[in-house]
């Protein structure tokens, strides 16, 4: 086993350090967060919650779970990211899969004409009026307009061309088509290029602002619309053992919920490579 230098032991060392101290400035804003939602309203007015919190109260949720617009905004929000990212995988995949066919007419052009998108792009305005244009004003249409992005196709398309053709040679002479070879070869083999693409989408649906604020108004309002309303609000009127700003808080925590429960679940997939199994020679 060979000894590190002196020179290794201290770049680990710093290493080390280095990177818990950044873990630590990255989890403060959320501890903070869930400090000051659960703290009661003399903790909060003393100024003295920080890591934990000081005179343990749920209030404030009770009073954002009793908020009816809220919860209609979640539901608008969890229809956007269910479908949303359902419906752009879909498309994802099938783009990605007709990339890699050789025999596919303008193959290269088809796959520079969408990585052109990912360069140059009409512009906000341009976009604004296509969008009005073709009635993306609904949550049906926001998830139908909102269908696929480049970058994301592109990444499904080099994980597909790390498939190797002995596979899908194998397949095709036990008489699978196109269809079987992409559900029984290209999709199980390429699990952690799914797992990112579907998690980039579900964050975008789930985060997503700036469109959804221009183009959804009323009962169509996803929660990230609602919860900036909300976080603005003059909640001074209030009165209860919390603060009017713990509210705040507990809004964003529980607005966080879904993304937190789902995110370790596809974690595990990074880390793996893009092919899974192999070919006996």
């Amino acid at each position: 086993m060979n000894r590190l230098s002196k020179g290794e032991i201290g770049f680990k060392i710093f290493a080390y350090v280095f990177v818990i101290l950044l873990a630590l400035f990255s989890i403060f804003p959320l501890l903070y967060t869930i400090a000051l939602a659960f703290s009661g309203l003399q903790a909060y007015n003393s100024g003295t919650v920080t890591f934990y919190p000081k005179q343990f109260t749920i209030d404030a949720f009770m009073e954002v779970i009793k908020n009816k617009q809220f919860w209609a905004s979640y539901t608008n929000t969890l229809f956007l990211t269910i479908y949303g990212t359902a419906f752009s995988m879909l498309i994802t995949i099938f783009a990605a899969y007709a990339l890699t066919r050789k025999k596919l007419p303008g193959q290269n052009k088809l796959g520079f004409m969408i990585v052109f998108t990912m360069w140059f792009s009409a512009g906000l305005v341009p976009t604004y009026k296509n969008y009005q244009m073709l009635g993306v004003n609904n949550l049906w249409m926001f998830v139908v307009g909102f269908g696929a992005q480049a970058f994301n196709i592109m990444l499904l398309r080099n994980a597909f061309n790390g498939v190797p053709n002995e596979i899908e040679e194998a397949s095709r002479v036990d008489g699978a088509n196109d269809l079987k070879i992409l559900t029984s070869v290209y999709l199980p083999m390429s699990k952690s290029a799914i797992a990112t693409v579907t998690l980039f989408y579900a964050l975008n649906r789930w985060n997503g602002y700036y469109w959804a604020e221009k183009l959804l108004r009323g009962r169509n309002q996803p929660l990230q619309t609602y919860l900036r309303k909300f976080l603005n609000e003059d909640l001074d009127n209030i009165v209860g053992t919390f603060h009017p700003e713990s509210m705040r808080y507990a809004a964003i925590l529980l607005a966080i919920i879904p993304i937190v429960a789902v995110y370790p679940y596809l974690q595990k997939y990074f880390a793996k490579g893009v092919n899974v199994g192999g070919v006996k020679e």
